[in-house]
Order: structure tokens, then sequence, then C-alpha cells
């Protein structure tokens, strides 16, 4: 079950240029594209007349041409041109998914256009701000469900395991870190402190730290599939009174997972360099140092969907640093159930 009465990211913006995008989203195939005019739509991949993939057309000045027999469609759904007759039939036409272009992503509704407020599109400036917080991007498809992904970034006590050559460091610092935990509407907030300890390989690379060094990673999960980090290192002693303003290292980094299907998604994700902004080449080094350690989490990830989907989760047990995922997987299991009780109402 997907929550579809929410915004998930489709693309990120500068996917979509001149070529149309097939993209399947909560088990949907939708296609993505710009009209003449740089305005970034979104359609149901299907053509109203003989049901063909609009994906496998082309972009015209008139709007998204199927490549079948030429229907046009424009982006809010309509049926434009039809080769050979004048009469258009008022039915010629396809969904519409709300689509909003900001902060460098596309993002879509999935769910009761009607519903669909762009006010409650999750804020992320960082992507505008050039100058303080250069970033790079880019998508991982993946072969496991959101939720696990969303999981895997709940409970970072794995990074001393599955990190140990980049982000990680000693597992015992992470399973021992002190969490601020701060329950929101739509999710959680938190800090994990980590003092006094031992950097790790990617912060050593990064700027050279040699002795021991004060650590903090802080996050927010909107649901149904947002997580905003902020992560900043100096050296030890600096965080006594808690995080300062500037820190020697600092970096954000935005993950949004997708669902695709039951049992795969698209993992959107930034590193926006904090710490040498002016430095292209210490925001293409710490994107690739990233990279590293999430090919290692897709590595993980992949498997254990893998293990589930052959076993399933009745075995399962939770531990005390599952927190902050369960609280997570409560609140999605309450958005799903209020989502069910309106449509049942309805």
């Amino acid at each position: 079950m997907f929550i579809r009465n929410a915004w998930y990211v489709a693309a990120w913006a500068d996917e979509i240029a001149d070529k149309p995008l097939a993209r399947r989203i909560c088990n949907e195939p939708v296609v993505l594209f710009r009209d003449a005019d740089g305005h970034a739509g979104a359609l149901l991949d299907m053509c109203c007349h003989r049901g063909a993939p609009l994906h496998l057309g082309q972009v015209t000045e008139r709007g998204l041409v199927c490549g079948y027999h030429g229907l046009t469609f424009d982006r809010t759904g309509a049926c434009v041109h039809i080769p050979g007759q004048d009469r258009i039939p008022e039915r010629a036409r396809v969904r519409a998914f709300p689509l909003v272009e900001q902060d460098a992503f596309l993002w879509i509704w999935m769910g009761d256009p009607a519903k669909a407020d762009p006010a409650t599109i999750v804020s992320y400036p960082w992507h505008n701000d050039t100058e303080r917080w250069p970033h790079k991007h880019t998508m991982y498809p993946i072969k496991s469900s959101a939720m696990l992904m969303v999981d895997n970034l709940m409970d970072l006590t794995h990074l001393g395991y599955v990190h140990v050559s980049t982000i990680g460091g000693n597992p015992t610092i992470h399973v021992e870190a002190k969490m601020d935990t701060v329950r929101t509407p739509l999710g959680l907030k938190f800090t994990r402190w980590m003092l006094n300890s031992a950097p790790p390989p990617t912060y050593v690379r990064a700027v050279g730290f040699e002795g021991r060094i004060d650590r903090a990673q802080m996050f927010e999960f909107i649901a149904p599939g947002s997580i905003l980090q902020l992560s900043a290192a100096d050296e030890a002693g600096a965080y006594k009174d808690g995080l300062p303003e500037d820190s020697k290292l600092q970096f954000r980094l935005f993950h949004g997972l997708t669902p695709e299907t039951d049992t795969t998604c698209f993992y959107f994700w930034s590193t926006a360099n904090g710490f040498r902004p002016g430095d292209p080449a210490t925001t293409e080094a710490l994107f690739k140092e990233i990279a590293a350690a999430f090919n290692e989490d897709r590595t993980v990830v992949e498997a254990q969907q893998a293990r589930l989907s052959e076993l399933g989760e009745s075995t399962l047990v939770d531990i005390t640093t599952d927190a902050a995922r369960m609280h997570m997987r409560r609140t999605v299991d309450r958005l799903l159930a209020e989502e069910a009780q309106s449509l049942a109402a309805e």
C-alpha cells in the first residue's frame, strides 16, 4: 500500500529536457515532459486512443505526441490535435497528475488532485543557495521497497558496520551516540551526538582531522519519503554547548524515497558542501565519498529485500536502536489508515 495523497519526488528538474521520461510511481506508469514554454507536466503513460505508451512519442511545440498515431496532448492531459480530423472528442484526454517544480525537484501528487496543496511540499532552499551550499545530485534505482530505505536512514547504528571505510567509524560510537528526538505531525526530528570520537575515513580525507572530534548528525523525516540531514564535525570539545553556527566540516544531504512498486523505489539524493563552498573540487570529492557509502547501503538493502520477499517479516524482532524507525513506521501506518478511512467515507 502507498500513501497517495502526498507529494513525492518524481524526478530531478534537470532530468526532463526535450524528450519524454517514463517513470513508474506508486505502481502507476507516468510520463514526464516539458512543453514549448518549458513547463513540466506529468500524464498517465497511456494514449487514450489505442493504449500505446506515450513516452515512446516525442515532444513538439503543441505538446506530447503519441508515437503510434500522432495524437497530441498538453500538460493538462487534453488532446489538442488528431491527425486527419478537426473535431476532437470530449473523451480524448489522459489523466494528468499535479506536478510542481521546486528546489531542483519535480514533485508529483498521485492521489486526489483536489487535495494537492503546493504549500505542503517539503521545502529545501539549500539547493538554491549555490554560493553557500553548492550541491550535486543524482538518483539511484533501488531493488527494495521505499520503506526499507527509510528504515536504513532511521537507524544509523549500521554506519559502524556497513560504512567502515567511508562515513562510519567505530561501531561502538554509533551504538552509544546520544539521541535527542522530537516527534512531529508528519514524522520526527533527531540529533545524534558522538562527542570525543575517532573521525571516520571520509572526514579525515575531507578536512584532515588528526585527533579526536565532536560529531553531530541532525535528521528530519517527513512522511511519506523525505529525509533532511545536516552532518557536522569539529575538534573534540567544540560541541560541549551544542552545535555552533560554523563547523570545520559540515554538509547537508537530501534523501527522497519514491515508491516505484511494492519492492522497488527511486532514491533521489544530493550532497551540499558547506565547509569549502568556493571549491568545486571539494563538492565533487564529497559527492564521490557519499556515493560510495550509499552504494554500500544499496547492496545491503537490496539483499535484505530479496530475503524478506522470500521468507517474510513475521520472525523479525525490534531492538532499542529501532526507536526512531518504529516511530517513523507508526506515522506512515497512521497516514495510510487515515487515507483509507477517508476513501471509505467518500
